[in-house]
């Protein structure tokens, strides 16, 4: 029997998980209601405790005793999703090309999320843009000394969280270096596949796709660059806005063996980038530092340790752990020279 009951989630079109969990909603069919707003205002009007930390988006699950309780984090979100409402999966059937799907979900969370807030907050005509429609975004009615007010505190509060994902001057170009590869990668990794691991979308689309509809969709800095790079990833944004009328087969999935040797080139910017930055703040949570350092693509780089990115990379080391011995050979095989093994190698 197909579960029929409506979601109801919280969330902000500025916000690229939001954007992440509407699409895949669509895409599965699920029925949903979101309220766009910040879910500490929205939540205890309706007598829910908001969740803490207070992310967007933010769903809204009964708990065991049948009471509606605020929960957060899209990747453990995308899961109970599918023990709930089984139909049109986004979890691949091959237990290897799952893993990838993953990690890839986990890079575009962690890390393409990077090239976001940093051409978001760092180019002063993109704050600009930002600080204008940000607020607007909570309320299209806001008057206009309100206005004024919010875009000010909107833009100064973000600018200076730039330090917290390692966005500066020094690191400036390599964030538009890595963004531009990986519009590289999309163009010809889409050339060959419409989906990044076959003909039907798996989690990874949809957090790629949150994330990419504010560089190519919100921000002027990015989105001149992607339309510049990467027409194919352009048009796919516009895509995966709403997938509801694909009608997928267990056939449409790819495998990891026979993948196109593209997809390399993602899971490649992935090894270089995000995997060196997991294993410093990985070592700062052990050795309980508060900021860590090391250099990432001939560049110093340095930021605040996060907690949660300690556990993605536990996380990400037990999905690899629970392959059978075959499958994790299958993985390795597809990993091999990306840079994406030291995650598992690492001493």
């Amino acid at each position: 029997m197909i579960n029929s009951k409506p979601v109801t989630f919280i969330g902000a079109t500025p916000s690229p998980y939001t954007q992440k969990m509407v699409a895949l909603m669509r895409y599965r069919r699920i029925p949903y209601h979101v309220v766009w707003g910040m879910p500490d205002q929205v939540l205890p009007a309706r007598g829910i405790a908001p969740p803490k930390p207070v992310l967007l988006p933010t769903f809204v699950f009964d708990d065991e005793q049948g009471q509606p309780t605020a929960v957060c984090d899209s990747t453990p979100i995308i899961r109970r999703l599918e023990t709930d409402y089984p139909q049109r999966s986004v979890l691949p059937l091959d237990p290897a090309l799952r893993f990838i799907d993953y990690l890839l979900e986990d890079f575009a969370d962690e890390w393409v999320t990077k090239y976001m807030f940093h051409f978001r907050w760092h180019p002063a005509a993109d704050a600009d843009n930002a600080g204008t429609l940000l607020p607007l975004g909570y309320n299209v009615s806001l008057p206009a000394e309100s206005h004024s007010k919010l875009k000010q505190m909107f833009a100064e509060r973000q600018i200076a969280r730039l330090y917290v994902v390692g966005s500066n001057d020094t690191t400036a170009d390599i964030i538009d270096a890595s963004y531009r590869r990986f519009l590289a990668a999309m163009e010809a990794h889409l050339a060959t596949q419409p989906f990044m691991l076959g003909h039907r979308p798996a989690a990874s689309d949809f957090a790629l796709y949150g994330q990419l509809t504010q560089l190519v969709g919100f921000d002027p800095t990015p989105r001149a660059i992607a339309h510049q790079l990467s027409p194919r990833t352009v048009a796919w944004v516009g895509q995966l806005s709403d997938l509801s009328g694909l009608e997928p087969s267990d056939q449409d999935w790819g495998s990891v063996d026979p993948m196109p040797s593209t997809l390399r080139a993602l899971l490649a910017e992935c090894g270089r980038m995000y995997a060196p930055a997991l294993l410093a703040n990985a070592h700062a949570l052990l050795a309980g530092e508060k900021s860590w350092q090391t250099e990432i693509d001939g560049t110093l780089w340095a930021q605040q340790t996060f907690p949660y990115q300690g556990k993605c990379l536990t996380w990400i080391k037990q999905h690899y752990g629970d392959l059978t011995a075959a499958d994790r050979q299958r993985v390795d095989g597809l990993l091999a020279g990306t840079g994406c093994e030291s995650l598992f190698h690492d001493q």
